[in-house]
């Protein structure tokens, strides 16, 4: 591995620093902490500040207690820093077994009250992030879950900050969004009835006439949710944080850190394999994204700037935590840089050389995918049949193309995001602050963070061991010599096809050869056999 991953903080930053003095001794209630974003907040909350308790909601799941999922994940390479530097942080963790979406979370008596009487910050991070969701499953995750968990923040006698995670497209029909609440026509807590007494069926047919504008169940669950939010300002002390799409750590727990294969990983990773050549994206448009660490760190930041206040603001504070004002990126920056560094640190097990391309037009992005996408994956499948393998390719390459078609809204259209507030949040910390809680999205070069990105997914996604990053080099340029030789025998092949079907086109490429035969060079290049022919 030719690449150095840049170095962690200086464990010295722990616990240093007016923000991290101000959630010493305090209990926290996270919930979504499971999730990619949760994961990273509450690695951060153990590792850098002297927090007393982490309250976590969690459930059973794939046949996990909640007990065994806090040990599998404390096992990840996430949380090593914190085994080894202060592994006396696993005892704060304190599961509560609950869910969002059932009544009173499903807590008992005695945790629901543990929670009333010892939280001062709340995190509630919980969703469901499939933009294919049903709108039964969306609303009843994103916007019951938040009006249950309001409803517990009423009770605590401690409360003084609750953080609400939201989503930069949540009013994806604003093409420029400001930090502030944007007013939704649809009444949140009418829309939680009306799915409560509508059944399944019924409201999946009635889905596209109630989404209206949005373009999928995600986007609008959240926007009601943010309603929810804002109506409890200023009785409660609530603040909305919005991410961009949420790109793989740049530093923190670990470079390149991943889980999940939501968004552009998915891409990313598919692209690598050699799965996906087209993507449906207009290059000149805006990629609006943002480190998790980034992300994570300013939502603590968030926290603690709204619960030290002696004073509140008028309204409530909302941030838009995307790189607009800070960085422009476009898809077609993206593209170019990360296959370059692709090439460079290639996958393991390519399914074909990975040379995909992104295509403003619809249609040429179609026939790319026919040609690309669906003729090879029937072409494996027939290969396994003959050999009685399993066959995998067509229905992977079906959810390939689900996929894609729901980023297509995102990555056809451009918003502007305002993010003074989000940008400004460095203005009130402490030079130890800044360091303990790095906001920076200049700080590292582009080409170094699509190098870690690329590497964490190979490492972290896809579990491949870097060491074999050399021999699949070689593997990748055989690959490429193939790709070339088959795109040469194509348009041979198809020439020679329209040649034998056409005389108009045989005579086309006749008179090109006797133009070409009166070339000095050239000519003396042509077999004497084609000269008298």
């Amino acid at each position: 591995m030719d690449y150095k991953f840049p170095e962690l903080p200086d464990p010295k930053l722990r616990g240093q620093g007016p923000i991290s003095e101000w959630y010493k001794g305090r209990s926290i209630f996270i919930t979504g902490a499971t999730g990619f974003m949760g994961k990273v907040l509450l690695e951060k909350l153990l590792y850098q500040s002297e927090v007393e308790r982490v309250y976590i909601l969690i459930r059973s799941k794939r046949g996990r207690f909640p007990h065994q999922r806090i040990e599998d994940m404390w096992k990840l390479p996430m949380f090593h820093r914190c085994r080894k530097d202060c592994p006396e942080v696993l005892n704060k963790i304190v599961p509560l077994y609950g869910d969002v979406i059932t009544k009173n979370f499903g807590l008992t008596v005695e945790d629901r009250k543990l929670l009333i009487d010892n939280v001062s910050v709340v995190f509630h991070c919980a969703a469901t992030l499939k933009l294919e969701a049903e709108l039964k499953d969306a609303i009843e995750m994103n916007t019951e879950g938040t009006q249950k968990v309001l409803e517990l923040a009423r009770e605590m006698k401690k409360l003084d900050v609750f953080v609400h995670l939201s989503t930069a497209f949540c009013s994806a029909d604003i093409d420029e969004l400001e930090e502030k609440i944007y007013p939704t026509p649809d009444n949140p807590s009418d829309v939680i009835q009306v799915v409560k007494w509508m059944s399944r069926d019924a409201l999946v047919q009635a889905t596209p006439a109630i989404l209206k504008h949005h373009p999928n169940t995600y986007t609008y669950s959240k926007r009601l949710a943010e309603t929810l939010v804002a109506d409890e300002y200023p009785k409660l002390p609530v603040v909305v944080a919005r991410p961009s799409i949420v790109t793989p750590a740049s530093i923190e727990p670990l470079p390149g850190w991943v889980d999940s294969l939501n968004g552009p990983m998915g891409i990313v990773v598919g692209g690598g394999k050699g799965v996906i050549r087209s993507v449906h994206a207009i290059p000149e448009n805006r990629a609006q994204v943002v480190p998790v660490d980034v992300a994570i760190s300013a939502l603590i930041v968030i926290a603690w700037k709204m619960g030290s206040a002696t004073v509140k603001p008028p309204t409530i504070p909302v941030y838009n935590l995307t790189n607009d004002g800070a960085k422009r990126m476009t898809w077609g920056d993206i593209l170019q840089k990360g296959k370059r560094i692709g090439h460079k640190y290639p996958f393991e097990t390519m399914i074909w050389y990975p040379d995909g391309d992104i295509r403003p037009s619809k249609f040429r992005h179609d026939v790319c995918c026919f040609f690309y996408h669906w003729i090879p994956a029937y072409l494996i499948d027939f290969l396994m049949l003959i050999f009685r393998q399993k066959r995998f390719m067509v229905r992977l390459q079906k959810k390939i193309h689900f996929g894609l078609e729901l980023l297509q809204f995102f990555t056809t259209r451009e918003w502007i995001f305002k993010s003074e507030n989000f940008l400004n949040l460095t203005s009130d910390m402490t030079p130890t602050d800044r360091q303990a809680y790095p906001m920076d999205f200049n700080a590292m070069p582009v080409e170094d963070y699509f190098t870690i990105t690329y590497l964490g997914a190979r490492q972290y996604l896809m579990k491949e061991d870097l060491s074999t990053i050399p021999r699949w080099r070689i593997i990748q340029n055989i690959l490429y010599v193939v790709d070339r030789a088959f795109a040469l025998a194509f348009y041979f092949g198809l020439i020679w096809l329209l040649c034998q079907c056409s005389h108009t086109v045989k005579d086309a490429f006749d008179l090109v050869g006797s133009y070409l035969q009166q070339v000095p060079v050239l000519g003396m290049l042509i077999p004497i056999s084609e000269k008298n022919h």
